[in-house]
């Protein structure tokens, strides 16, 4: 195996967006689409980091922001771990801050940001986990886009809106040409400053 190739080829793929989004199925795909084409992958879903982390009980002081954006800083440096080995992530995780966001340009390596974009009105109609529902009886507070403020991504590589006809297989495809676009980029603008210098 060519190491080197093999780490040209590493992405951290941080999929965000609000609970009920898609993200986890999205990832699911992806991770199976670059599996396929002989890529070593690691996926991350933030539902499972949270039990790791020892976070999964849902409360006020694991809960709130300053919690869960310590929590979302473990996960970057996971990533950031993982992808130094040159090994591709996935990543499915809500973590909405802009901290982090920043963070995450800045000290990950082959970063691709994708924001999956879904309405409150769908999130609520989906609800897998009947987080919205449980909100709205007053079992639980401290959901993110609801009570607990949450930053809109503000440059990711890649905005996916929610349309009826958008399955994860069109989701996974639309994200990995985006991401096949971006590295044949990257190798043209370092084609040119190698043949500049």
């Amino acid at each position: 195996m060519d190491l080197e190739k093999t780490r040209q080829d590493q992405r951290i793929i941080w999929i965000t967006g609000l609970s009920g989004s898609g993200k986890t199925t999205i990832a699911q795909e992806i991770s199976s689409n670059l599996r396929a084409q002989g890529k070593a992958v690691v996926l991350l879903d933030g539902d499972e980091l949270r039990e790791i982390f020892g976070a999964s009980t849902l409360n006020e002081k694991n809960h709130g922001r300053a919690s869960r954006l310590l929590l979302a800083m473990q996960y970057s440096n996971l990533c950031k771990m993982i992808g130094a080995q040159g090994i591709t992530v996935v990543i499915a995780t809500i973590s909405m801050f802009d901290e982090i966001h920043e963070w995450n340009r800045k000290n990950l390596s082959g970063y691709f940001e994708v924001y999956i974009k879904v309405s409150q009105d769908e999130l609520r109609r989906r609800d897998p986990k009947g987080i919205y529902r449980k909100f709205d009886s007053g079992e639980i507070k401290n959901v993110a886009g609801i009570d607990l403020k949450v930053d809109e991504p503000k440059s990711p590589d890649l905005i996916l809106e929610y349309i009826n006809f958008n399955t994860p297989k069109i989701c996974s495809a639309k994200i990995l040409k985006a991401i096949q676009e971006a590295n044949l980029k990257c190798k043209l603008n370092n084609k040119q400053v190698t043949s500049l210098a």
